[in-house]
């Protein structure tokens, strides 16, 4: 029986996890939708998302478009279908590479500070101080970073965008040689309204899971030092394995085979 108890403790120790990921996940969009908001809270939050996350956003899908306008060429030149770099450049870029790349920045960068810091205020006690100052943690630490998360990466995914089919533009023009004026019709004539609105539907998923990853992993820190350790190391890996499997659930919802 050693066997299938060790199997049910796990399982149980599973459903245990799925549960309480549930209801914090439940708390944490009924007080995004309630008031009191803290304006203040959710600014400071959409500026350290947004703002501060723009740089290293924006390098990578400069270099990400660099690289695939690059590919692209190498590949296609084998079957002589050159023309189309700038079709597969911008699709690309904004169906996938964009949001998804931009999620698994955020998240490394994101995900783990928010982790960091709420786990520090738990082992340290300072969650439970803000309810004896009939403080909600979820109105007060919860609600602006998932509000923030969900608005502030559909911008981020937008400029990633333009700045990643602009560095495939670079590439194209400047070293495969291509005419400038063509290159840019083709990028707009190819894309459609429904190729950058998935994109930033996907962007708002993963915002929000990233914000929610890090405050769920950091609420439930326990065990001091290593406790927070872990537990952002836990955001970062849940959050970035949420979005590779979102991100096929949406790319099917939207362009799937009927």
């Amino acid at each position: 029986m050693n066997p299938l108890a060790a199997i049910g403790r796990v399982f149980l120790h599973f459903l245990t996890g799925a549960g309480r990921f549930a209801i914090f996940a439940g708390r944490g969009v009924i007080h995004c939708l309630t008031p009191p908001w803290y304006p203040s809270l959710i600014g400071r939050q959409m500026l350290n998302i947004g703002y501060f996350s723009l740089p290293v956003v924006g390098m990578t899908a400069l270099f990400t478009g660099m690289v695939l306008a690059l590919q692209s060429y190498t590949g296609f030149a084998r079957f002589n279908a050159e023309s189309a770099i700038a079709t597969v450049v911008v699709l690309s870029i904004t169906r996938e590479l964009g949001p998804v790349i931009a999620g698994l920045m955020v998240a490394g960068r994101i995900g783990a500070s928010m982790a960091a810091e709420i786990g520090t205020m738990r082992v340290t006690e300072q969650i439970d101080a803000l309810q004896t100052l009939s403080t909600n943690p979820f109105k007060y630490l919860v609600a602006p970073r998932l509000l923030a998360g969900l608005t502030m990466l559909p911008l981020l995914v937008l400029i990633a965008d333009i700045i990643g089919v602009f560095g495939g533009y670079l590439v194209g023009v400047y070293n495969l040689g291509f005419n400038p004026t063509t290159f840019l019709r083709q990028t707009r004539d190819y894309l459609e309204f429904i190729d950058v609105f998935s994109g930033l539907v996907k962007a708002s998923v993963f915002g929000f899971i990233i914000a929610l990853m890090g405050c769920y992993h950091g609420y439930y820190s326990e065990g001091g030092a290593q406790g927070v350790g872990r537990a952002t190391t836990n955001a970062v890996v849940s959050a970035s394995i949420l979005i590779l499997l979102c991100n096929y659930v949406i790319t099917g919802f939207f362009f799937g085979t009927k």
